[in-house]
């Protein structure tokens, strides 16, 4: 019996120790930081490929609606019994629409999403195009066309945003391409609209019509970002820290226990789901699968580190998530906030805000977007009354300019060409200037240069228009080249992402007011003058105060700092 009794409790002590043994040997799989690493850059890199297509897309959709226009101007007078002064106001709507709107924009987009934004603008822009020419009646196309530009005007303002979002680091290249694209469409609209009017049986309505396929492609690549209108589009949830300046914090080894944000930080400051717990992490982890606070920025390696990074003196204690409670960091950051690159691996951390009374460090930035005051800033200003006269500029040119050339003899095809040479200066030229003003201190010298060709170029529509037509056009298209311009120094005045977005839509909603009494004035002087002498003349004399303000607007700086500084 005793014999038995030991050979059960063996067998059981057996049975356990191999239990044991099998539950050690055994452990649960686990994803290894590189792996995931390399999943998310894999994942992801396609994500940034479709972005890039969907700005390029709706960059070529903002101008055909007014450039096909201005090809087909005499066509659509005539069809809708407009008068010169009634022209005029038709060419004003585009500003008209782009001050009102835009400014809705940067709201829109902290409720529904950038990405949504844009998707729904394009989609309004199609379906703008498409009633615009059947509506019936000069009210019916005015209407029509303000659905279009309502589109056209969100997106204006937040392109800039979205490129400074999610290519902090390419702001002048993605700002080209985008500008490139925006000038190819503006160009092609205005070269094949009249051809294409012809081979469709000579009617202006199909002519116009037939730019909303254009804008339905370009519907398409958003789509897919539409719907993550809680997350910024291509970026891993684990890629999402703190708001606020970049801190260069260097790595941090052997601590035994995260860094704490600071109280009031905002949520995106806070761990993510896709960090551990803040008790679970082993001396050894790898530092970027630690969160790390703004209290760290700049810092070099830190090794042996066994307690929790603290804060600067007479900072308030660090508050914990409540356990069990859902990581705060799921939500999206604030409209603008600077992030990463798309399919980036593992982002920099980011600083958070110091808590009130606490020195700042020289990287610890304070982003306060509700309270930064646009107004109080001098560039700003500057800027706005900058990009509101190369609007007026460009909108007289897309306008009227196949006019002026049709009524110095030019047939409608060759004044359509010669538009469309004109925008298409700003292929090449909007991709090489944003890249040269954003390694430059200074942007004025490209602003006196840009003006200069313009001065050139009204003169000579005004001693021999026909005779120098192709010259002039030319000049002109390097002159309109201040738009681009205009978006590149809008990138570069601001400093965080949140601020791109407040100074882009007060520079574009303020410009494009200033800019909407130019085509209407253009078009009265017209009717009651008769020729394009008191036109031309105006057009050269808004040249003086652009070169002006835009040497202002190109001086060192932000925004935040002036507007703090008063």
């Amino acid at each position: 019996m005793m014999g038995g009794m030991a050979t059960e409790d063996t067998s059981t002590t057996s049975t356990t120790s191999t239990t044991r043994t099998t539950s050690t040997a055994t452990p649960p799989p686990t994803r290894t930081p590189v792996a995931a690493s390399a999943t998310r850059t894999g994942t992801h890199a396609w994500r940034t490929r479709l972005l890039i297509a969907g700005i390029v897309l709706a960059a070529l959709n903002l101008r055909p609606a007014i450039t096909s226009l201005g090809a087909l101007l005499a066509e659509v007078r005539a069809g809708l019994g407009m008068s010169g002064t009634m022209a005029g106001l038709l060419t004003s709507v585009p500003p008209l629409c782009f001050a009102v709107f835009g400014v809705t924009a940067p709201r829109l987009a902290r409720r529904f999403g950038p990405g949504a934004v844009v998707c729904a603008g394009m989609a309004a822009i199609t379906a703008g195009l498409l009633i615009r020419p059947y509506a019936g009646g000069t009210a019916g196309f005015l209407a029509a066309s303000a659905l279009a530009l309502m589109g056209i005007a969100v997106s204006n303002v937040l392109m800039p945003v979205i490129v400074k979002r999610h290519f902090p680091d390419r702001v002048g290249s993605m700002t080209g391409l985008y500008s490139m694209a925006l000038a190819l469409g503006t160009s092609a609209a205005a070269a094949v609209t009249v051809p294409l009017t012809e081979a469709l049986g000579g009617g202006w309505r199909p002519g116009l019509a037939l730019w909303a396929g254009l804008a339905a492609a370009a519907v398409l690549p958003w789509l897919l970002f539409a719907r993550d209108h809680r997350q910024t589009p291509g970026t891993p949830a684990s890629a999402r820290s703190a708001s606020g300046a970049s801190a260069a914090a260097g790595p941090v080894s052997g601590a035994s226990a995260p860094a704490r944000s600071a109280p009031g930080a905002p949520a995106s400051a806070r761990e993510t789901p896709d960090t551990p717990a803040p008790a679970r992490q082993t001396p050894g982890t790898p530092a970027s699968a630690r969160p790390v606070s703004g209290a760290s920025a700049a810092a070099g390696p830190v090794s042996g580190a066994s307690a929790p990074a603290r804060s600067a003196p007479g900072a308030p204690a660090p508050a914990w998530p409540a356990p069990g409670a859902p990581a705060p960091g799921a939500a999206e950051p604030a409209l603008g906030a600077a992030e990463p690159a798309l399919g980036a691996a593992e982002p920099a951390p980011r600083a958070a805000e110091p808590a009130p009374g606490a020195p700042a460090g020289p990287h610890a930035r304070v982003e306060r977007p509700d309270v930064l005051r646009i107004t109080r800033s001098r560039t700003a200003w500057a800027l706005a009354v900058f990009f509101g006269l190369q609007a007026t500029a460009a909108y007289i040119t897309m306008g009227w300019m196949a006019q002026i050339f049709r009524d110095a003899g030019v047939s409608a095809g060759e004044a359509g060409v010669l538009l469309a040479v004109t925008m298409a200066m700003g292929v090449p030229l909007a991709y090489v200037i944003p890249r040269v003003a954003s390694r430059l201190p200074r942007q004025g010298p490209i602003v006196v240069v840009l003006g200069l060709c313009g001065l050139a170029g009204y003169t000579g529509l005004y001693l021999a228009p026909a005779a120098g037509a192709w010259a002039w056009a030319v000049l002109l298209g390097v002159a309109n080249c201040a738009f681009p311009l205009a978006l590149t120094m809008v990138g570069m005045r601001a400093r965080t992402g949140a601020g791109v977005a407040q100074l882009s839509a007060f520079a574009q909603s303020t410009g494009y007011l200033i800019s909407i009494p130019g085509p209407l004035l253009v078009g009265v002087l017209y009717q009651h003058s008769g020729g394009w002498g008191l036109p031309l003349a105006l057009m050269a004399a808004l040249m003086l105060p652009q070169m002006a303000v835009g040497v202002l607007a190109g001086r060192p700086g932000t925004v935040e700092d002036e507007a703090a500084a008063r």
